[in-house]
């Protein structure tokens, strides 16, 4: 018997807001129209507030908006009035269900109050990258709490973030799949094209440190690692891409102190999507030195362009990295990310790793993570 086709509403960040929970909206959004579904996505009229956005802009500056994709552009983040409008609109619509992207307490009382209203109508489903935040503000639990009671299921893209799901609710509706991978931002480019279009020497050994930079990120801990003497005999060249989201002053000094001017490549703009394939496929090495983490879009890219990771040993990015095979996943200590550079470059580790990656990727299909979103429907 053909499965029933679904009406579903993504709700969350899509063009023309930029960043990489509206890249992974779309393609999902797409993704389930190829499986036979009918599904949209209710974006953001506001986002945030400018004074709470760190970065440039919110919004795509090239570009133009995906094709085959209805986006509903409805969501004021801070009117209390819109939420009951957005509701209204969703009960009129009448999907099976909705797919809550939430990754920020800030979006609590919006989401939690689109939810309760619309609840008793279509099931109400959450995609959590976050239940507890990277970096915490006051309100936060209250904030969570609220939008938790609002869902009928939950979906993590890590075990971590469904272990804090417990936190907040003791519902047994809820289930793991791990993060897909990226395939919009284009196909492989040979790496002497992709280092010309950079304009980096085609002959470097490359580390790639990429998007947006923040403290949680841990990017003075690798820049730290860099400094280490036997990675400074190697020669090799740490490439920064990303727009800085906070102060970028002690970067700066802390590139001074070491005297790493000449080794470490700043791109500190935010990178266009049809940028961001160059980057990975000028690199030979990607790495995530972060502080804390749930899961990473970075490490889906990597994968989809065949890139070996270092990654910390912190939230879900061990459960993705298998150590020693697609990369490294280390302790949080400058030692040891540099010995893990080190071993990579010096005992030739790339050729066998991409091999490892390449077969490992095979697990982050996105029809992988579909079915599990749909078994959660059913469950609910």
């Amino acid at each position: 018997m053909a499965e029933k086709k679904l009406k579903i509403f993504i709700i969350g960040p899509a063009y023309p807001l930029r960043g990489g929970p509206a890249q992974f909206n779309e393609n999902l959004c797409e993704e389930l129209n190829k499986a036979g579904h009918d599904a949209q996505i209710i974006s953001y009229s506001l986002q945030y507030p400018n004074f709470l956005f760190p970065g440039s802009s919110q919004f795509e500056k090239s570009g133009s908006a995906p094709v085959g994709i209805k986006i509903h552009t409805l969501i004021n983040s801070v009117n209390p009035f819109n939420w009951i409008k957005v509701a209204g609109f969703i009960k009129k619509e009448k999907p099976d269900f909705i797919l809550f992207r939430y990754w920020l307490p800030f979006f609590g009382p919006c989401l939690g109050t689109i939810g309760r209203l619309v609840k008793r109508h279509t099931k109400v489903l959450a995609l959590t990258d976050n239940i507890i935040p990277h970096e915490k503000r006051i309100g936060d639990t209250a904030f969570t709490k609220f939008f938790v009671k609002s869902c009928h299921g939950f979906i993590a893209m890590s075990r971590s973030v469904l272990h804090d799901i417990s936190k907040f609710s003791n519902t047994d509706k809820k289930t793991y799949s791990p993060h897909p991978m990226y395939a919009t931002y284009g196909s492989l480019v040979d790496l002497k094209d992709a280092r010309n279009k950079l304009e980096l020497n085609e002959n470097e050994k490359i580390v790639l440190f990429f998007g947006l930079i923040r403290h949680y990120k841990g990017l003075d801990i690798l820049i730290e690692a860099f400094a280490d003497e036997k990675v400074r005999q190697q020669n090799i060249k740490l490439l920064v891409a990303g727009e800085f989201y906070e102060d970028k002053q002690p970067y700066i000094d802390l590139i001074g102190k070491h005297n790493l001017q000449g080794t470490v490549i700043l791109h500190d703009s935010f990178i266009a999507n049809d940028m961001v394939r160059y980057y990975f496929c000028a690199s030979n090495l990607v790495a995530q030195t972060y502080r804390n983490a749930t899961n990473s879009g970075v490490t889906m890219v990597g994968y989809f362009y065949n890139k070996p990771m270092l990654v910390t040993n912190v939230g879900g990015l061990a459960e993705i990295v298998p150590h020693n095979q697609c990369g490294y996943t280390v302790p949080l200590q400058t030692n040891e990310i540099s010995k893990s550079i080190i071993d990579f470059f010096e005992n030739n580790r790339e050729k066998e790793m991409v091999g490892n990656v390449k077969a490992e990727k095979v697990k982050y299909e996105w029809s992988t993570f579909i079915n599990s979103l749909l078994e959660l429907y059913n469950r609910c």
